[in-house]
C-alpha cells in the first residue's frame, strides 16, 4: 500500500526539480560515502544533528557515576545497593547496544 500523500510527495519533488532546487547541492557528481550502517544512517544523523544521544552512552554515563559513589561510600548497605544497580545497568547496557547496531 503506498502512503497516503504520495502523490503530493511525487508532485512537490517534481516542482522543486523543475525550479531546480536540487540544482548544485554539495556533493554533486560525486558517489555517496560508504556507511558501516546504511539501514540506520538516517536515525544516527537526525540524532546527531539534534544532538541526542544513543541510550547505551546515558546508560553508560550513570553506570559510571554509580561506581564512583561505590568508591565513596563506606556504608555497606549502600554499597550493596550499589552493586545491584550496577548489575542491572550493565545488563540494561547490553540490551541498548544489541538494539543499536553499530
Amino acid at each position: 500500500m503506498d502512503h497516503p500523500l504520495i502523490d503530493l510527495i511525487s508532485a512537490k519533488i517534481a516542482e522543486a526539480e523543475k525550479n531546480g532546487e536540487f540544482d548544485n547541492l554539495p556533493g554533486a557528481g560525486k558517489p555517496l560515502p560508504r556507511l558501516k550502517d546504511p539501514e540506520n544512517a538516517l536515525l544516527r544523523r537526525v540524532m546527531e544533528e539534534n544532538g541526542a544521544e544513543p541510550e547505551f552512552i546515558t546508560l553508560s554515563r550513570e553506570l559510571t557515576r554509580l561506581r564512583e559513589e561505590l568508591r565513596e561510600t563506606g556504608d555497606r548497605t549502600r554499597r550493596t545497593e550499589i552493586m545491584k544497580e550496577m548489575s542491572m545497568m550493565d545488563a540494561r547496557i547490553a540490551l541498548a547496544r544489541q538494539g543499536w547496531k553499530g
